[in-house]
């Protein structure tokens, strides 16, 4: 009888022996994994690539027959092994690629398809049997290469056929694997994976002795710090290579960076650092590299190394923001007799401990004009504050709230808020900084999702993935996917079309998501892991690869000056056949542009000036075809892109210098999980589900304390986008906990939490203080007093159009920006514009390069970055506004004119001028100071019927340079 081990080992053996004449026959694929079926190097010799045998140019029931290439100069990026660049380099490329695999059995395919660029980078689209697999590939710099697909496929008549489309496709290879199981990644690095007996003992007796005796010390994971991030205590760390890219190149020695580096024959890099090696040491380097670089150490040192030197995941969340939101208890003081709400007793108590007290409650006339501008950006009218202090019932300041909370202009004041986070513009930010006129439906969104009450959690899941998301109606799907315009107005850079520094994209789109909902600085993990907080430089690229999976429309570039990938807001398919009428007709014109200039080459020469005539006029009206708006409405919005994968780190943060490819996750700090397995998508609905998860600490604190730093000019963490080491601690962390918790369990409600703020006793207290509470809380962080604050840029220029009764109270339209058929802008004369309007401020017209001159001087957002707090400075240029701007001057007429025309007396139209720009009556001293100014300036006017008109309009400018006007109690 066998024993059980003898038995295992048995059942083992026949499954192995069953496994095999499956494969032989290609029916391995019912265990998981496909089997190799065909791979063809296009334009070049039979190969081995990865143990497979490759066809090579002349492969039986193959037909491609395009123009043909080899180029052995350009450097292939990544590099690969002798044989595989072989095949990468060798290569036919056309316009209209087109290759064809004949009699093939009728199964289910999985193709691979290999592309390089020898020169400048160019887009084409991509077909297996006439379906499109890839749109607009863009092939890279020079040097560039891609393994493209998997792209599952049956054969048409036994035909696999696989066509490119657009700019010169360069193609090298294609890879055929049968069945629909797992395909293996490619080894091409050129590695000996089987050495024998004899390389073996050489690597052993020669090379392991070199490497431990001159290299370990600074290249091993028991180094202090690894030099140059390059291990060689290990196969797999040769392998990966260091900062500065592979180290070896197997059968090669001139591309070998350590056999250059141990001879110290010039170049930057020498090692070992004390001397060059022996003679007989760099013959044996070389010969083991032209072996291959066999090496039997199968420990991965990389993975020891990582695990050795990572972050202490368990103290780094013992961090005050990265802990478990507390479930804080209200502070119980008998003595309190202030407090009215939860707010208070935190803030009783924190005063108390100081040995201070609050300050008294703001007269009534100061709270109506401060909870008004705070929660609409406009005064109060003075009906609504008469109205207010006729009110005694209990209930008085609550109604108050809710009147302001549900008004339209509540949502203009606090979406603008949220704008200045997310770096709203409606250009693109690249150097020529072109218009993108459908931004304004994000704008929208955002303003109508703070006047709906939009739940916080429900607002970020419809900016990351609104496009994702199930929906119940046509109108609510619109509205989603316009809400992703966050993601796609992420900034641009550069001019050109073909290698578009995507990266920078990417790069500017996670900057503001990690300051945004998570308030931490993602951003300095891009080139290593974070100095201060626990974000790696996997974390950051693990969030990469999920925008890298995402296609964002294009805004239009120096090179490529019109609009292209945005998300139709009609039905699909009414959508395709809207597309499918242009594109065709766009073939129609540029078959006859090209159909005329091969004229002009066989023509005479009294022929050809009538002839170019024609081409002149034959590609105005392709690109004013190209150019012209579609025949329906458009979204600047996000949309999955045509591949979804996983990226490599970028060393050092260089794209053309990658490391381990890391799997789409959040991050590990916050017990972030990769992507489920067989999940389909980019992963930002997953993202947009990790960042609202309850159980992540920092969403509902960073919200909270937005909001209120909106009411109090400083947040509890004073440093709204940096929650981390950097940044500042919370003055009243249980305080903070509280809202936060309290924001979740009323339903992420944004309005709940300006009701449980500006009802507070904190929020109505006097500015004034006291003077023990100015000598020992000198910066307020114990809230003993309310802060006295400038009105922001907004609500300035809002009061003055109030005031003068120009302001339009509907909603702004789109921004007159020139037809993209006139576009013609470039780095050198980029699109600049300032559109003059009486709508809000919130509605004008805002780009990222050029700032609004009048925004910019009252410290208006940065349309470029994330804008967390507005700063405020005191210029001369600011007084010179008031006193000198046609703007002001306009809107002081008009206030003039709405005072003259109310049938009253100076004294009662002097009492409501100071009552509409500073929410008090004048004093005496100011009473008579005013009538005698305006009899002075009535005296000095010549024309009788304009001494009125003209005295208010220079008394008007003066009430505007009252502190009391642009400052709020």
């Amino acid at each position: 009888m066998h024993s059980r081990t003898q038995y295992i080992g048995w059942v083992n053996i026949r499954w192995m022996i069953l496994f095999s004449i499956l494969q032989a026959f290609g029916l391995q694929t019912v265990f998981g994994q496909a089997s190799f079926y065909r791979g063809i190097n296009l334009n070049g010799p039979a190969v081995v690539i990865d143990g497979r045998a490759w066809e090579g140019d002349g492969a039986q029931d193959f037909a491609c027959s395009n123009e043909r290439m080899e180029n052995n100069q350009v450097a292939l990026n990544p590099k690969v092994g002798v044989e595989a660049a072989k095949m990468i380099r060798t290569s036919q490329w056309g316009k209209r690629f087109s290759m064809e695999v004949r009699n093939v059995p009728d199964d289910e395919y999985q193709i691979f398809a290999y592309v390089w660029e020898d020169n400048r980078s160019t887009s084409f689209d991509l077909f297996v049997n006439q379906r499109r697999v890839l749109e607009k590939h863009q092939s890279g710099a020079a040097g560039s290469w891609k393994r493209l697909g998997p792209w599952k496929s049956k054969p048409t008549e036994g035909i696999l056929r696989v066509e490119a489309q657009g700019g010169d496709a360069n193609v090298s290879g294609l890879e055929i694997w049968r069945g629909e199981g797992d395909v293996p990644p490619p080894d091409l690095s050129g590695f000996n994976r089987t050495p024998t007996v004899d390389e073996m003992a050489f690597f052993e007796n020669r090379i392991r002795p070199l490497l431990v005796e001159h290299c370990y010390e600074c290249h091993s994971v028991d180094s202090k710090e690894v030099g140059g991030g390059l291990l060689l205590d290990s196969h797999r760390g040769i392998e990966r290579g260091g900062d500065n890219g592979q180290a070896i190149e197997p059968l090669d020695l001139r591309s070998s960076l350590i056999f250059q580096a141990v001879q110290h024959a010039g170049n930057d890099l020498k090692m070992p650092p004390a001397g060059p090696l022996r003679r007989d040491q760099v013959e044996d380097l070389a010969k083991w590299i032209e072996m291959g670089a066999p090496d039997p150490r199968d420990t991965d040192t990389v993975a020891l190394r990582k695990t050795k030197s990572s972050i202490d995941w368990e103290k780094a969340r013992d961090f005050w923001s990265l802990r478990p939101v507390a479930e804080v208890e209200l502070p119980i003081d008998p003595e309190d007799r202030w407090s009215l709400k939860g707010i208070d007793r935190f803030v009783w108590e924190g005063l108390k401990k100081e040995g201070l007290s609050p300050s008294p409650d703001a007269d009534r006339s100061t709270w109506i004009r401060r909870v008004t501008y705070d929660l609409t950006g406009l005064p109060p009218s003075l009906e609504e504050i008469d109205a207010f202090l006729a009110d005694t019932s209990e209930r008085a300041f609550e109604k108050v709230v809710d009147r302001l909370l549900a008004s339209k202009q509540y949502g203009e004041r606090w979406g603008r808020h949220w704008l200045d986070v997310v770096r709203y513009s409606d250009t693109a930010g690249d150097n020529s900084d072109f218009p993108i006129p459908q931004m304004i439906k994000y704008r929208d969104w955002v303003l109508d999702a703070f006047q709906s009450d939009l739940p916080y959690d429900r607002f970020v899941l419809e900016q990351l993935a609104g496009d994702l998301l199930p929906y119940t109606s046509t109108e609510d799907q619109k509205k989603q996917v316009i809400a992703t315009g966050y993601i796609a107005g992420a900034r641009r850079f550069g001019s050109r079309v073909d290698d578009y520094p995507q990266h920078l994209t990417i790069e500017d789109t996670l900057d503001n998501l990690g300051k945004t909902f998570l308030a931490t600085t993602l951003n300095c993990a891009r080139c290593h892991d974070h100095k201060f907080d626990p974000v790696t430089t996997e974390d950051y690229y693990a969030l990469y690869g999920i925008f890298h999976s995402t296609r964002y429309p294009w805004p239009g570039i120096e090179l490529d000056q019109r609009q292209r990938d945005l998300v139709p807001l009609i039905e699909q398919d009414q959508a395709k056949k809207a597309l499918d009428e242009r594109e065709s007709k766009i073939k129609e014109f540029s078959d006859r542009h090209k159909s005329l200039v091969s004229m002009v080459e066989k023509a005479s020469e009294e022929q050809k000036k009538a002839i170019e005539v024609q081409v002149k006029e034959a590609k105005e009206s392709l690109d004013s075809l190209q150019k012209a708006p579609l025949p329906f409405d458009q979204a600047y919005a996000l949309q999955e892109g045509a591949k979804f994968e996983d990226v490599a780190v970028q060393i050092k943060g260089d794209p053309l210098k990658v490391g381990d490819v890391v799997p789409r996750r959040f991050l590990k700090v916050l017990h972030g999980e990769p992507l489920k397995n067989g999940a389909q998508g980019s992963g930002r609905l997953e993202l947009a589900r990790w960042i609202i998860d309850p159980k992540n600490p920092l969403t509902s604190r960073v919200m909270v304390n937005r909001i209120w730093l909106g009411h109090f000019g400083t947040g509890i963490v004073k440093t709204p986008n940096d929650f981390g080491r950097q940044g500042r601690e919370p003055t009243h962390p249980e305080l903070l906990d509280w809202l936060a918790n309290q924001f979740q369990r009323q339903g992420w409600s944004i309005k709940a939490m300006h009701r449980e703020v500006v009802l507070s006793r904190t929020y109505r207290q006097a500015s004034s203080g006291n003077g023990r509470s100015l000598q020992v809380d000198p910066g307020n962080t114990l809230y003993g007093r309310f802060p006295r604050r400038r009105l922001d840029a907004e609500s300035i220029r809002d009061t003055l159009l109030v005031l003068s009764g120009q302001l339009d109270e509907s909603r702004g339209g789109p921004h007159p920006f020139p037809p993209q058929s006139e576009w013609k802008f470039t780095q050198h004369n980029p699109f600049k514009a300032i559109y003059e309007s009486n709508h809000r401020s919130v509605y004008l017209m805002t780009q990222r390069i050029q700032r609004h001159p009048y925004l910019a001087i009252f410290d208006g957002a940065d349309p470029a970055s994330s804008t967390p707090l507005r700063l405020t400075s005191t210029t001369p240029i600011q007084a010179l506004y008031f006193l000198n701007d046609s703007f002001v001057h306009s809107q002081a007429s008009g206030f003039a004119k709405r005072l003259i025309q109310r049938t009253m007396s100076d004294e009662d139209r002097l009492d409501i001028a100071f009552r509409m720009t500073t929410g008090r009556p004048p004093s005496k001293e100011e009473r008579l100071d005013a009538m005698q100014f305006l009899r002075t300036v009535s005296e000095t006017e010549s024309v009788e019927s304009d001494r009125g008109l003209s005295a208010w309009e220079a008394l008007v400018r003066v009430l505007f340079r009252l502190n009391e006007f642009v400052y709020v109690d």
